[in-house]
């Protein structure tokens, strides 16, 4: 896979399904949520989309087939067939040819000194927030904020970035922020986004597992409080 494509990966997946439902809707926090499950997963765009392309023809197929596919939640089971199918096919072909490095950057520097300072000034405002638990999570923005300003000299280095490893320390830095959100929230704030889960999932609970709901429920939740608390997403992921 390209450096472009995987780092488009959320925005090639929504431009997909909106093809492939004939409507330029906005995606649901809930199919927000499933793709970061698959992101987080490491399952492959290739995958993703092929499992979306079956999803709908089996939905086609069956006697729905006059109602909209509403939800990526339907394409579930489709996505993990698809990727299974992928792994599969790859073992017994050996180690992968090396490739050839890129001409180019996916991102210009430039554009990522633009993304971190727009996370910077975001993670200023929501540190001076007011109540209760924004007072409790401030200290882990500020922290946030200057793990953030500490990665800044690496955008003047002259070599390539390494964006693996500069995503695995944005990773990091989110993780922290997610556990802190998670602690400051009330039970109240905390119930609401269950419930709303809880509506949006119950048309596809059935087809999912346990594990599967599990990590949804995590994933959704991440990006409820992320937005109640208007924190910025720091992955590369998110800079398109």
């Amino acid at each position: 896979m390209s450096a472009f494509n995987y780092f488009n990966y959320f925005t090639e997946i929504e431009e997909h399904f909106w093809r492939k439902r004939g409507a330029h809707l906005l995606v649901s926090p809930l199919d927000w949520a499933i793709v970061e499950t698959w992101q987080k997963a490491g399952v492959p765009l290739e995958a993703v989309l092929r499992g979306i392309d079956s999803a709908f023809e089996s939905y086609q197929r069956s006697r729905r087939a006059g109602r909209p596919l509403k939800s990526l939640a339907y394409c579930v089971d489709a996505v993990l067939d698809a990727a299974a199918q992928q792994a599969e096919a790859a073992a017994g072909t050996g180690p992968a040819a090396a490739r050839p490095a890129a001409a180019s950057e996916p991102f210009s520097r430039e554009e990522l000194r633009a993304f971190w300072a727009r996370n910077a000034e975001k993670l200023e405002r929501a540190a001076q927030q007011t109540g209760d638990a924004a007072a409790r999570l401030a200290p882990h923005v500020v922290q946030a904020r200057a793990s953030l300003a500490d990665l800044v000299p690496l955008l003047d280095s002259p070599a390539a970035l390494d964006l693996e490893d500069l995503e695995r320390r944005l990773t990091v830095i989110e993780e922290r922020l997610t556990a802190a959100l998670t602690a400051s929230a009330d039970e109240e704030t905390l119930l609401a986004i269950r419930r709303e889960l809880d509506r949006q999932l119950a048309p596809y609970r059935r087809r999912m597992t346990a594990a599967q709901l599990s990590q949804l429920e995590r994933q959704y939740i991440q990006k409820r409080l992320f937005e109640q608390f208007d924190l910025p997403r720091l992955s590369l992921f998110y800079l398109t």
